[in-house]
């Protein structure tokens, strides 16, 4: 028996750089707004409907939010959980409560509340799933969108991380930063067409426009109305991006990424974190 399961952080509590942005006025309700365009038609849509999302929120949250989740739950689309913190035993014990009785394998995959899945991406992670093999599984390839535009991307260790492993003592997707999973699990990647969709916006914590540009059209079968105001770039715009965007980002993240990892190592997860949160205080105060 696999169970199979979504995890989406909505709205938890949460201390430092991500608390002062979520405290702006209208942060949650602009988001909803994006998990209802992107993330909830994206589940909805999955060729394959044995899975289970599990939606943790702010026992405080407003009561139109609690409302609009009270009618999701109702069309068995998703569980809310309303926690202030989800501690690792917690999740295994919720995890537990949707298995069953059963044991076997199980697979959680990380989901943001402002992305979009491929509507295949449950099936293709159950059919890559090797019995007795625990790992943290990564769907390279996705796509990033930006206003009308729209960028193909691979990131081996992306946010959409899965971890697969026996149900006995999991320690799930979110045992560590998805791009830190190779340090707990053997890591397994799948090659294929993008499987992911991430949404940049103005409430967005950390992502950033990467990869090439392209088109809509040899994605909309996987992606279908997520896709429907992204514009067809001309040739020009295309080869533009490849000679000149294209390689100005790369050369731009792989910068960021060094430095991000010099950072880690003297400093660890904490050593970022307040880097993070003195730039975030600094930017709200200016």
């Amino acid at each position: 028996m696999t169970t199979q399961v979504l995890l989406t952080r909505y709205n938890l509590p949460s201390p430092g750089v991500e608390s002062l942005i979520r405290a702006r006025d209208g942060w949650l309700r602009e988001r909803t707004e994006l998990f209802l365009r992107y993330t909830v038609p994206s589940v909805r849509a999955q060729t394959c409907r044995d899975f289970s999302w599990l939606v943790y929120l702010d026992p405080e949250s407003p009561a139109w939010l609690v409302e609009l989740m009270s009618s999701l739950e109702a069309e068995s689309l998703l569980t809310p959980l309303y926690r202030t913190s989800v501690p690792p035993d917690e999740l295994v014990a919720d995890l537990r409560a949707v298995a069953g009785d059963g044991d076997g394998a199980l697979i959680t995959t990380n989901l943001d509340n402002d992305d979009g899945l491929a509507r295949d991406l449950v099936e293709r992670l159950r059919a890559a799933h090797v019995p007795g093999s625990p790992a943290a599984v990564y769907v390279d390839h996705g796509l990033i969108l930006s206003g009308d535009a729209l960028y193909l991307r691979r990131d081996r260790e992306n946010a959409f991380c899965s971890v697969a492993e026996d149900l006995t003592a999991p320690i799930t997707c979110w045992a560590d930063w998805h791009n830190r999973l190779h340090l707990h699990l053997p890591v397994r990647h799948l090659g294929g067409p993008p499987g992911w969709l991430q949404v940049i916006h103005g409430t967005n914590v950390s992502n950033r426009v990467r990869g090439r540009r392209v088109g809509r059209r040899r994605y909309e079968a996987a992606f279908g109305g997520l896709l429907d105001q992204v514009s067809e770039p001309s040739s020009t715009t295309l080869g533009r991006d490849l000679a000149v965007g294209w390689p100005y980002r790369t050369v731009r993240d792989v910068g960021r990424s060094t430095l991000r990892e010099a950072i880690v190592r003297l400093g660890g997860k904490e050593g970022l974190d307040r880097l993070k949160d003195r730039l975030a205080a600094r930017s709200a105060a200016g």
